[in-house]
């Protein structure tokens, strides 16, 4: 397959708590399944440094990577199919943090929801805004980016409540791209799966730890057993029909079930299943697949040096990617070997007397785009989307061919411009227009 098929998925995992049933069916499961694409690269990684920002136990923060990345590999994670690494093993990531940090805007950190969180907290409770906000907390958005654009992934797949980071990761791309002249950054999508099924917990209410109403994904069959049969269930007796609508044992089983098991088991509450034959019917579906599984784990808990080699391993094919990478962008920022000043100062020339330039292309959602760069790389016109090619290179022609005359008939299909910048993409275009008669 061409490599310009191929598209980067990057999943990030944090490593606090103890993985649960909801996180296999939410997260876990569907994102293995993905990785068996061929049309896909995946890159899985351990947050081992945004864990620092919500745990200050080292002893915890050690024992969730290990059970994380233990629970990974024992639902089917294949470490020579995919790139699986921890994320302090990758010094070029806190690297490009710092590069990014350098372009970022504090007022677009300032939004960042879990920021304003704490703030709308500490306001309410008549303390100081920032009380007990760390930079860590407040730059957390810049290292999310630096995760997601050291490895140019294309998709993210993340919940509802993550989608700001992935636009704010774009945003922050974008900022460095214009700064320095080249599409050096991939700008990356969030991608949302509203088919994701959301597990109830032992209460009814979502399956999450702040509710204390979890299954552990890999406890003791015993305890799963037991588990299972503390769901809360209505009164129902033996013999009566019972709904499924709202019912969280029929939700937990049906995101472990084939339609045909279970339509069988919609069928047994319609007949009156007894509470206690539902609850063991499920417990013996969701055994059935995690069984193998919790042996692996088992396996590979007993043995964290193995658990080390893997991610070791995952690291090494990492860096391959990053540290060349790193390379460049750090030449772009300027950070480059003094004897090429030379070279540089020759280059910043050339590039003080060549053109603007158009560029047209395509964005993910399948629109036409066109922008007009300043020799520097500074954007000067950037379009809206043109549902048509041929639109957007009709546009393009007739600022060639016009130059500044042309500007206020496409202005409606242009992002923004204030005064400075209308006067000077009208200069550039009427730099265009001379060249062009010359």
């Amino acid at each position: 397959m061409s490599t310009t098929s191929i598209t980067r998925f990057l999943t990030g995992i944090t490593t606090t708590g103890t993985p649960h049933l909801g996180n296999y069916v939410g997260a876990i499961r569907p994102a293995v399944q993905s990785s068996l694409r061929d049309d896909v690269r995946s890159y899985y990684f351990l947050a081992d440094y945004h864990a620092l920002i919500k745990c200050d136990d080292p002893v915890r923060i050690q024992r969730s990577t290990l059970e994380i990345a233990a629970t990974w590999l024992a639902a089917g994670l294949d470490p020579e199919r995919v790139t699986f690494y921890r994320q302090s093993d990758i010094p070029e990531i806190p690297e490009l943090t710092w590069l990014l940090t350098c372009v970022t805007g504090k007022g677009l950190l300032n939004r960042a929801h879990a920021y304003k969180a704490s703030v709308d907290k500490n306001t309410e409770a008549g303390q100081e805004p920032d009380d007990g906000v760390t930079a860590g907390l407040f730059m957390y958005p810049v290292l999310m980016a630096a995760d997601i654009l050291m490895f140019q992934a294309h998709k993210v797949p993340v919940g509802r409540d993550q989608i700001q980071h992935i636009e704010m990761a774009r945003d922050i791309a974008s900022s460095f791209n214009h700064l320095y002249g080249k599409d050096l950054l991939v700008l990356p999508e969030a991608v949302v799966d509203e088919q994701v099924a959301l597990l109830p917990g032992l209460d009814g209410r979502k399956m999450s730890k702040s509710y204390d109403n979890t299954i552990p994904l890999f406890v003791p069959q015993a305890e799963l057993k037991k588990r299972i049969l503390s769901i809360v269930t209505d009164s129902r007796a033996p013999g009566e029909p019972k709904d499924t609508e709202g019912s969280a044992l029929f939700q937990i089983y049906q995101a472990f079930a084939t339609p045909e098991e279970t339509a069988a088991f919609a069928q047994a509450f319609a007949d009156g299943i007894a509470w206690g034959e539902a609850k063991q019917l499920l417990f013996e579906r969701i055994d059935r697949e995690i069984a193998p599984m919790r042996a692996r784990y088992a396996e590979l808990i007993a043995n964290p040096a193995e658990v080390e080699r893997i991610l070791l391993a995952g690291a090494e094919k990492a860096r391959a990617e990053s540290a060349p990478y790193t390379r460049q962008l750090r030449e772009a920022a300027g950070l480059r070997s003094l004897a090429q000043a030379a070279q540089g100062a020759a280059q910043t020339a050339d590039k003080k007397a060549a053109l603007p330039v158009f560029k047209q292309y395509r964005e993910q959602d399948g629109q036409f785009y066109f922008k007009l760069s300043a020799a520097n790389g500074d954007v000067l016109l950037q379009s809206k989307g043109y549902a048509n090619p041929r639109d957007a290179a009709g546009a393009i022609a007739a600022l060639k061919q016009q130059g500044a005359a042309a500007l206020a008939g496409v202005l409606a299909q242009l992002e923004a411009l204030d005064c400075t910048q209308q006067q000077a993409a009208a200069a550039a275009l009427q730099q265009l227009l001379e060249a062009a008669q010359d």
